[in-house]
């Protein structure tokens, strides 16, 4: 992420364009709110996973390590060197599967700790670190599926799992764990049955004289939704940068959304009716309008789809979209804004005045998600932090 400190040059070059603004207290207060949720035994992973959800990884995760999460996630063994190239010391968790040499090697170098889905992957962990000059067991965590059919051994076969990996050398199981698929869901039956098959694992493992560390099983909406999926730790992604995995949840936390995306104007004219405008004429003026030019489009991260169905703010008013989202640019109705002038901000998601965009918002317009808004803007914009993360002063 770009401050003013790095390349300020660069930094006000790329804002004369088109930003994204981090505010990292946003990101801060919500930390400290999810902490308020928890008990004082159940630990707070922050995901920083693709870029923070498009923040900035290395800027987010020192926010939250300073508001209080202790443990990071990510999906990639890149992402958690980028962390530990930055200078982060706390634990990281590789979320994502990971098989070869030259990937268990990397994650040992730079004091990852792995996530193990299968006995033929801990298998060939223990094969490789066998082969590297001595160190202290490989923490790793196992993975669980319990219902969501993605990563993880069959939670019928947990006992099996741990107790073979608990038999290799250079490993030390740091946790077990599993994901649910539907934690937002107001009806709870198939998060209810995920758990419980995960606590017949877990019974069943300790059974067998294995007492593993840490339990953990929650998302964003399962901290939110039942403090009984909290287990040990929680790992939360949207719901740290300010966002509710569903409506109904929004009443268990004051959350601040951190994300704002803004761009400049560029040009702006009059135009007569039965204009075109942009690509395909997809939108031709009924009568004269004026119009403004915006330097963002979809090469940044707006999408195509949102064409002629979104709207953007300016001066505290929202105006319309109109005609095609191009690669680089984007047309507005501003015929309700006196005067504007070219070099204004327009905001494209965020609060301006009385007004406000969310990225659930153009998911609800696009029916998708709001993650995929937040992972779609693209590094051509530069990220901006504003607002300070101060250190947590509550007392665990």
């Amino acid at each position: 992420m770009l401050s003013w400190e790095q390349s300020p040059s660069v930094a006000m070059m790329r804002q004369e364009r088109a930003w994204v603004e981090v505010n990292l207290s946003a990101i801060a207060h919500n930390v400290r709110q999810l902490r308020s949720l928890l008990s004082t035994q159940t630990a707070l992973m922050a995901v920083v996973k693709a870029d923070a959800y498009g923040h900035g990884a290395v800027t987010v995760a020192q926010a939250v390590l300073q508001a209080g999460s202790t443990w990071l996630g990510v999906a990639t063994i890149p992402e958690g060197i980028e962390l530990r190239e930055a200078g982060i010391q706390a634990p990281i968790l590789v979320l994502g599967a990971n098989h070869t040499p030259d990937q268990i090697r990397a994650i040992a170098h730079w004091k990852l700790q792995p996530t193990l889905c299968t006995p033929r992957q801990a298998l060939i962990f223990a094969e490789v670190l066998a082969t590297l000059p001595q160190h202290s067991p490989l923490p790793v965590h196992l993975k669980l599926d319990t219902g969501m059919s993605r990563l993880g051994t069959s939670w019928q076969e947990a006992a099996a799992f741990v107790q073979l990996v608990q038999r290799l050398p250079n490993l030390t199981i740091a946790s077990v764990y599993s994901h649910l698929a539907t934690a937002e869901d107001p009806n709870q039956s198939i998060a209810k049955q995920q758990q419980q098959r995960f606590e017949t694992a877990v019974v069943q493992i300790k059974a067998c004289g294995i007492h593993p560390p840490c339990l953990h099983l929650a998302n964003s909406g399962g901290t939110l939704s039942d403090p009984a999926f909290h287990y040990d730790l929680v790992r939360v992604g949207l719901a740290i940068y300010g966002l509710y995995p569903a409506a109904h949840l929004k009443t268990t936390l004051a959350l601040k959304p951190a994300l704002q995306v803004k761009a400049r104007v560029t040009q702006v004219k009059t135009i007569s009716a039965g204009t075109g405008v942009s690509y395909g004429h997809r939108f031709v003026a009924e009568r004269e309008l004026q119009i403004a030019v915006v330097a963002i489009g979809y090469a940044d991260g707006i999408p195509r789809n949102l064409s002629n169905q979104m709207e953007a703010l300016v001066r505290g008013q929202r105006v319309p979209q109109i005609g095609a989202v191009t690669m680089d640019q984007i047309m507005l109705d501003v015929s309700t804004v006196p005067d504007l002038q070219e070099g204004e901000v327009v905001t494209l998601l965020g609060q301006d005045g009385n007004q406000s965009i969310a990225a659930d918002d153009w998911a609800t317009t696009l029916g998708t998600i709001s993650w995929e808004i937040l992972c779609g803007f693209k590094h051509r914009l530069p990220r901006i932090a504003i607002g300070q993360a101060l250190p947590d002063s509550v007392n665990r």
